[in-house]
């Protein structure tokens, strides 16, 4: 039986992320031009919505991840999750969040992060003429990346796709998913505990070119690429925010079979880019 057709195992996706900054309406303005999204006060809070990607801006330190949110496929997943969480003694909490449903649960991970879960409110996506990117990933910075990994794994459900070894068999990164697509998170090892960055999907090769053209016509430099990843085997593109965050547009990303096996990759700069120089985290 393959985790698709088990009601209970973790089946969902990156729905929004909250994240901090000390001038949240300034960044929330910016993710409006760039990303092509609506802004609105809400709470004290700015929320900023697009086709297919939402983020939340709370005041707070610049370049911290308040908390990640994943929408579920359905109820049965939401209670299988939270047994499981109980099970493994971690405290869960109820949670409000504007983008998901009442009912929703929160726990922290190992590394103090909260993750949220719960169903998505029906119709919240909002139509835009921008370009397409869904939300599709956070990767998270990790002092302990096994522990974190075990944790994701063995208590909320992902299932591990990919790990990058080094030459002493230490584990650098592992993605993880929690639907078809390779990752719905990652997890690097590195000297602090912290968000690393979030992603978007498009399409294909020449949407990273439109995203790429879009870029220059609001004047915000490519930092890192274009390259193609060699865990996911996704296009890729990254530009900062203004907060220092760092923002990716993703294309093809790896679909993976139920019984397709983890894969190992040395941990080099070639594997985080087949074409060129690779930024790696420790």
């Amino acid at each position: 039986m393959t985790p698709s057709e088990i009601p209970t195992a973790l089946q969902g996706h990156l729905h929004h992320l909250q994240i901090l900054s000390p001038e949240p309406e300034a960044l929330a303005r910016f993710y409006g031009r760039c990303l092509g999204m609506t802004v609105c006060a809400i709470d004290g809070r700015w929320l900023c919505e697009g086709p297919q990607r939402n983020l939340i801006i709370a005041p707070g330190e610049a370049g911290q991840l308040d908390f990640a949110a994943y929408a579920v496929a359905n109820s049965a997943v939401l209670l299988a999750l939270e047994d499981r969480l109980r099970a493994a003694a971690a405290a869960v909490q109820p949670f409000s969040t504007p983008l998901l449903e009442a009912g929703s649960i929160s726990f922290y991970d190992p590394d103090g992060h909260r993750f949220v879960f719960g169903l998505p409110k029906i119709g919240s996506s909002v139509a835009s003429a921008a370009l397409p990117a869904r939300l599709q990933h956070v990767v998270l910075a990790s002092t302990n990346a096994d522990r974190m990994l075990d944790f994701y794994k063995d208590v909320v459900g992902f299932r591990l796709s990919d790990r990058v070894v080094d030459s002493l068999g230490a584990m650098r990164t592992c993605f993880l998913r929690t639907d078809s697509e390779h990752h719905s998170l990652a997890i690097f090892q590195a000297d602090e505990n912290r968000l690393d960055h979030h992603c978007y999907e498009s399409a294909d090769w020449n949407s990273i070119r439109d995203w790429g053209d879009h870029f220059a016509a609001m004047r915000l430099p490519v930092e890192w690429g274009p390259g193609r990843h060699g865990p996911g085997n996704n296009l890729f593109v990254f530009v900062h925010d203004p907060d220092g965050n760092w923002i990716e547009i993703s294309a093809e990303l790896e679909v993976v079979k139920p019984d397709r096996p983890i894969g190992a990759w040395p941990h080099e700069e070639r594997t985080l880019n087949s074409w060129g120089r690779g930024v790696l985290r420790s």
